[in-house]
C-alpha cells in the first residue's frame, strides 16, 4: 500500500518524491508508545522494526521496478502475485532516503538507501555514523559514494548566524543534503527569511 501511495504522489508531482522511510519511534522516545496507541499500530522492538524496514525496501524497489507479478516470504511481509502499476515516473525509482543513527539501521541503509539522514546532534558523531556506514557498504561492495549524506539541522530564528555556522561545519564534513528543521510558531514570510538569511548567506 505504501508503495502504491508513493507512485501516486511521484506522478502527481511529476517525479518529485523523495521516499523517506525509516524504522519508527523507539521505547526511549517519551512520546513513541502512546504515539503508537494513538494511530492503532503495533509497537515492536528495535530488532523487529529493522528487520521490518529491511523488508519493506525489497518489496517496494520490487513493485516499482519489477513488470512480473511475485510473491514474498518474509518474517514481516508475505505478498502472493505482488505487482506495481502504473510505475512511479522517476527511474529506476524515487529516491529511497532512510533517516536513522543505530548500527541496525545503517547496516539496513547500506544496502537500500540512496539518500541517508541523520536527525541532527553532535556533529563528531555524526561523521563516525558516517564512517561507519562507508565501511558497511565496503564489506557488501557497494560503493559508499552512491549514498548521498543528508543532515537535520534546528534553526536558530534569533542567532542566524550559528545556524549558517552549523551549516558550513556539516557541508564541511561530507553532508551534501541540509535538513532545516523550522520551529513553530513561524515568523511572517520565514521561507523568503530562509532562503535569504541561511541559504544564500552560507552559499
Amino acid at each position: 500500500m505504501l508503495a502504491k501511495i508513493a507512485t501516486t504522489v511521484d506522478i502527481v508531482s511529476n517525479g518529485r518524491l523523495d521516499f523517506g522511510i525509516g524504522v519508527g519511534s523507539r521505547p526511549s522516545h517519551p512520546l513513541a508508545r502512546r504515539e503508537y496507541d494513538a494511530h492503532g499500530l503495533p509497537f515492536h522492538g528495535s530488532e523487529h522494526a529493522v528487520a521490518g524496514l529491511a523488508e519493506a525496501c525489497v518489496v517496494i524497489r520490487r513493485l516499482w521496478t519489477e513488470e512480473e507479478p511475485f510473491d514474498f516470504d518474509g518474517a514481516a511481509v508475505r505478498l502472493r502475485g505482488a505487482s506495481g502499476n502504473p510505475k512511479p515516473v522517476q527511474r529506476p525509482h524515487p529516491p529511497i532516503v532512510i533517516g536513522g543513527r543505530a548500527k541496525a539501521t545503517l547496516r539496513v541503509v547500506a544496502e537500500h538507501a540512496d539518500v541517508w539522514n541523520i536527525p541532527g546532534g553532535d556533529l563528531d558523531d555524526a561523521v563516525a555514523r558516517s564512517a561507519l556506514l562507508d565501511r558497511y557498504c565496503t564489506e557488501i561492495g557497494r560503493d559508499p559514494a552512491t549514498i548521498t549524506r543528508s543532515i537535520h539541522l534546528p534553526v536558530s530564528y534569533d542567532e542566524p548566524g550559528m545556524t549558517r555556522k552549523a551549516i558550513a561545519e556539516a557541508t564541511g564534513a561530507g553532508f551534501t543534503h541540509v535538513v532545516l528543521g523550522l520551529a513553530s510558531p513561524y515568523p511572517t514570510g520565514v521561507a523568503r527569511w530562509v532562503a535569504e538569511e541561511l541559504i544564500r548567506g552560507t552559499a
